[in-house]
């Protein structure tokens, strides 16, 4: 297994939920994604339901820490 697997999975099962969002606005992304992880959740998951999603994942990738 690689680094990053490993990584993922320890992120992944430390984690009692993964919050699903649909991100309307892309200025909304990176405030939510730091709320949720002040609030421990350290995953999200980003759909691709609008037409700002890609841009809102590039944000929070960018600006969020692990």
């Amino acid at each position: 297994m690689t680094s990053k697997t490993e990584k993922l999975l320890s992120l992944l099962n430390g984690q009692p939920v993964i919050p699903v969002l649909k991100i309307a606005n892309v200025a909304d992304a990176v405030p939510l994604a730091r709320a949720l992880s002040r609030g421990g959740l350290r995953a999200i998951e980003i759909t691709l339901r609008t037409a700002d999603a890609l841009e809102a994942i590039r944000r929070v990738a960018a600006e969020v820490e692990d």
